[in-house]
């Protein structure tokens, strides 16, 4: 068979396993455990290891899978990482999104570049590594909840540390139309629950207003957003070059007439350095405890408020030297770095000495949005990189 008819027999499968992957509605926070099982199929059919690490209802899993070198002389292992779960669906699509539909040359579905197109990509190239005379390992890293502020991945590495697996090259495969990204902001995800009295709203001093006291969180996390900007780093290679802060939703009170009892406020900040985000917590935290909640215990002792950490994505740092980086460089011919402000697991690999990069097809233009969708074309030159990679991953 030619080198041609090979290419376009490996696109062809990226396709069907893309297709199947989007069928799997594995939303954030719900069981992912039918996808796992397909990629795991795949990967053992294939002679791969692999191990598990789960949520604690045993619901949402991580799949860490080795292809392992026939020929090691001590090259470091690549990791192929990517998150299995999407966003949710908003009404709109002009297709079933969990159904693959072709038109053109663009594929539509939800997680079709953020971020299945990649674990797609990585699956239908396995066999060929499997064949291969690898002279390193080839690692599949496929994560939960990677959009609810990386729930998954920090259970992953957890357990890579205890194994011992605190070397190599880590590509994550997130949508940057095959672009390298060195470095993004971290992602601090909280809510913040407050407690008070109900009561009448004709007898406003007898009750204690969840709603209001929330209000006025609100209004100091906004005071503390300006202070952020006066913080951006004069080098920021950031735009914009400051720590950001955003209030995601309020939810409270339940009438007109109704003194509101409960509340709940979601907000994030993205920092440019983990001192903001000190600074941050340390400032609002001083204010709900000396200031907002002993006003709410006068009026009601049993008054509470409670910030839940959704999640703290570490940020992904850029460095003068990248094994991670140089491999794609020498891969694509592309010399160029970017950075990004949305938050990715490649910190999280950053921070146990992995060299990393984020790097996949697809645009994150399209990423979260209704017809999400990526550009056929896309997944080819996902295929090239993980072709170069197997150039330089096998011994003559």
């Amino acid at each position: 068979m030619s080198t041609e008819n090979n290419s376009e027999l490996l696109y062809d499968n990226s396709v069907q396993i893309l297709t199947d992957l989007i069928a799997f509605k594995t939303i954030s926070g719900e069981d992912n455990s039918s996808l796992i099982n397909y990629c795991d199929d795949i990967l053992k059919k294939l002679g791969a290891t692999s191990f598990r690490t789960y949520d604690d209802e045993k619901k949402r899993v991580n799949l860490f899978a080795t292809l392992k070198a026939k020929n090691s002389n001590n090259k470091k292992p690549i990791i192929l990482s990517g998150h299995t779960d999407v966003v949710p669906v908003s009404k709109g699509w002009n297709s079933d999104p969990f159904t693959a539909t072709i038109k053109g040359d663009k594929l539509y579905g939800r997680g079709s570049c953020d971020m299945k197109g990649f674990i797609a990509c990585a699956l239908a190239y396995a066999p060929i590594y499997s064949k291969s005379n690898l002279n390193r390992d080839i690692h599949f890293s496929f994560t939960f909840d990677e959009e609810t502020a990386c729930q998954g991945a920090p259970i992953l590495i957890e357990e890579l540390k205890k194994r011992d697996i605190k070397d190599g090259i880590c590509i994550i495969g997130e949508p940057t139309n095959m672009k390298i990204i060195d470095a993004h902001k971290g992602c601090y995800e909280y809510t913040t629950y407050f407690k008070g009295l109900a009561g009448h709203s004709s007898a406003p001093h007898k009750g204690v207003s969840a709603v209001e006291y929330a209000s006025r969180y609100i209004n100091k996390l906004i005071e503390l957003r300006e202070k952020l900007k006066s913080r951006a780093p004069k080098d920021s290679i950031f735009e914009p070059p400051h720590s950001t802060l955003s209030i995601g939703g309020v939810f409270g009170g339940i009438a007109h007439n109704v003194i509101a009892d409960k509340c709940l406020v979601n907000w994030e900040t993205r920092p440019v350095v983990k001192e903001d985000g000190v600074f941050l917590n340390q400032e609002i935290d001083k204010y709900a405890n000396e200031m907002l909640l002993p006003e709410m215990k006068k009026v009601f002792p049993n008054a509470s408020i409670e910030k839940d950490i959704i999640g703290e994505i570490v940020g992904f740092d850029r460095e003068d030297k990248s094994d991670a980086c140089e491999l794609i460089s020498s891969l694509t011919g592309d010399n160029s770095r970017q950075v990004v402000s949305f938050g990715t697991e490649a910190g999280l690999f950053q921070e146990i000495g992995i060299s990393t990069v984020v790097c996949g097809p697809g645009s994150i233009d399209q990423a979260h949005k209704i017809d999400e969708f990526i550009v056929l074309d896309e997944l080819k030159k996902c295929l090239n990189l993980l072709d170069g990679i197997k150039v330089e991953s096998v011994s003559n």
